[in-house]
């Protein structure tokens, strides 16, 4: 339970409830940690103090993150748990959902990143992340000031 009267800060009692989760084994070696936005949600803070949070499970050792996929037990270089995919593909896989579905039609924009941060509650640079692996496979093109558009069908990856 947050104490949000009393002394020790809320980030650091966050901080210490998921500290325990990984002492009591519930949170184990290359387990994702909860991100900003499900801290946001789970604990109804803001997103500095979300930050805050892992920042301190950093500086304690406890944690390591890798920009654009989220935070993990263990010191950097762990083996991280095959279950979680990266936030920046999930966003993927979600656009090229919509553009299978016919949703998103070639030669047409896809969300801006302004709109992909705020639809999946990432950082900007996660988003980036998502357009840039879309575009390497060949599912996007950027065209420089006016967006990224949906490639023609004909240059869409085949499975």
């Amino acid at each position: 339970m947050i104490d949000r009267d009393g002394p020790v800060p809320i980030y650091k009692q966050i901080a210490e409830i998921i500290r325990e989760q990984i002492d009591h084994g519930e949170l184990e070696p290359g387990d994702a940690v909860p991100s900003e936005t499900e801290l946001e949600a789970e604990y109804g803070i803001a997103r500095l103090t979300a930050r805050r949070v892992t920042r301190e499970l950093r500086e304690q050792g406890l944690v390591y993150t890798v920009q654009g996929e989220g935070s993990f037990v263990g010191r950097p270089g762990t083996p991280r748990s095959a279950e979680r995919t990266p936030v920046y593909q999930r966003i993927a896989t979600d656009i090229i959902e919509q553009i299978r579905s016919g949703d998103l039609l070639p030669n047409r924009r896809i969300p801006p990143e302004k709109a992909l941060m705020k639809q999946h509650g990432v950082a900007k640079a996660t988003a980036r992340n998502a357009v840039n692996h879309l575009r390497k496979q060949g599912w996007v093109f950027t065209v420089p000031h006016r967006g990224t558009y949906v490639s023609p069908q004909q240059d869409w990856p085949q499975d």
